[in-house]
């Protein structure tokens, strides 16, 4: 997510990767302990992940005496979270044995020849019939291999003060029906509550997939009816150059920047700007309207840091609308994360135990419940302990319905980025639409292999 200089970001590369093969001897020094590689929030304050694997580990060493689990958390923003992974898994001295993948850069990952296809362990393993099937999807490969288990998916919509609704004179039960109403109230806000940021969209290449995923593509894959996808061609297989639905996408983005209705530039292009966000704008009643996804209640459970034992009371939920209110009527983006095993794993057989007891009933809803995610077990998703288990579970789940996936291949990653560029040019008032819209096609065009089709 930092918008740091390539020289910078190769140095700090080489001595991450220097610094992994000189303390961690490599994912098989010893057959006995299994590699655990993993995000950790860059919010210190935040123990979700940590807390949870931790446990797993007490689980694990105590199921298989004599075996040990090490933990290895990079903590990074997350493009450069992907970054030093791919960077590890290149050598068997640095690739952990099991690894924390994010569906959007799978595909690439595969592709590199990273990843050990899991198809012989899932085939024995009992609780893979129970996983949903769009799920099991995001974890394959073009070869039609699986790569990944899913720890859950999440969902998006339109989280909303209702707060600073009241002192506007908008509704509790606030529910917009088009891209215009959306921006109604948040002029609505800018006028009549001074002090609080009127409507926040992710955006620009520090945002990294944050500002493609919860911003950009939130907007784009409104702008039609739901039955292609914007992105990409699935037919002819190639990605899809900038048209009018691309435009009007930026062309959403740049009004919240140019009529000042969203973060200041400086913030918004602050890497770190989620992390203020969620853990002290929205407590404090800063934001207006958040357009972000299904898992914001794990930054203020217990001992987060920032407890907020009472957001439910005070945020109001809303899906975010299609652009011009016409059928779904709704959008929702959905991803998410898998557990993988490195080709250069140095212990896989013990990385597929590891996975088995992180992924029991039990400890899968434990997961779900405190990493505010979206269940992809059946078994969970019926189980009424999970859906009762935090407002808004069912809201999210809801929109499993009418959500949509990205174009996760291998050249996804650059068309992000592609994406985050066009995004930025815009909301610093760089580039008009057209020309941003202009450049991401040439980019696409470079990215692709000339692989791109206008619609």
């Amino acid at each position: 997510m930092r918008p740091t200089a390539v020289s910078i970001l190769a140095l700090a590369l080489v001595t991450s990767a220097a610094s992994l093969t000189a303390c961690s001897g490599g994912s098989g020094s010893s057959p006995d302990t299994v590699k655990v590689s993993f995000k950790q929030s860059m919010d210190n304050s935040v123990k979700v992940t940590d807390n949870y694997l931790a446990d797993i580990k007490k689980q694990f060493e105590k199921e298989y005496p004599g075996k040990k689990v090490e933990l290895v958390p990079i903590k990074a923003t997350d493009s450069e979270y992907y970054t030093k992974l791919q960077q590890m898994l290149r050598s068997p001295r640095t690739a952990p044995d099991l690894v924390y993948e994010d569906t959007f850069l799978i595909n690439s990952d595969i592709t590199s020849g990273y990843l050990k296809p899991l198809d012989s362990y899932l085939a024995k393993w009992g609780d893979w019939g129970q996983f949903i099937d769009t799920a099991k999807t995001a974890a394959k490969g073009e070869d039609g291999k699986t790569y990944g288990v899913p720890d859950g998916t999440d969902t998006r919509g339109l989280w909303f003060d209702k707060r600073v609704f009241e002192k506007a004179g908008l509704p509790a039960d606030w529910q917009p029906k088009s891209w215009d109403d959306v921006l109604a109230a948040a002029r609505t806000i800018k006028a009549k509550v001074p002090g609080v940021t009127p409507l926040n969209v992710y955006t620009g290449k520090p945002a990294g997939e944050t500002a493609s995923m919860q911003g950009f593509e939130m907007l784009l894959y409104g702008t039609n009816d739901g039955t292609s996808d914007p992105l990409y061609d699935k037919t002819s297989k190639k990605w899809i150059a900038g048209g009018q639905g691309f435009k009007d996408a930026l062309s959403f983005v740049e009004t919240v920047y140019k009529e000042k209705l969203g973060p200041d530039v400086s913030d918004a292009l602050d890497p770190n700007y989620r992390n203020t966000l969620w853990g002290e704008l929205m407590p404090q009643s800063k934001v207006g309207i958040n357009l972000d996804g299904s898992w914001l209640p794990q930054s203020w459970g217990k001992g987060s840091g920032h407890e907020w034992s009472d957001w439910s009371k005070q945020l109001g939920l809303a899906y975010m609308p299609t652009q011009h209110g016409q059928a779904p009527g709704k959008v929702s983006m959905s991803g998410g994360w898998t557990w993988s095993i490195p080709a250069k794993a140095g212990n896989p057989d013990l990385a597929f135990d590891f996975i088995k007891t992180m992924q029991t009933k039990a400890n899968a809803e434990k997961w779900y419940i405190a990493n505010s995610g979206i269940a992809v077990r059946k078994d969970v998703a019926s189980d009424p302990a999970y859906t009762a288990a935090q407002p808004g579970i069912k809201f999210f789940t809801d929109l499993v319905a009418s959500t949509h996936y990205r174009p996760a291949y291998p050249a996804y990653p650059k068309v992000s980025t592609a994406i985050q560029e066009a995004m930025e040019s815009v909301t610093t008032g760089d580039a008009s639409v057209d020309k941003a819209a202009s450049t991401y096609d040439s980019t696409l065009k470079d990215v692709t292999d000339d692989q791109v089709v206008t619609q």
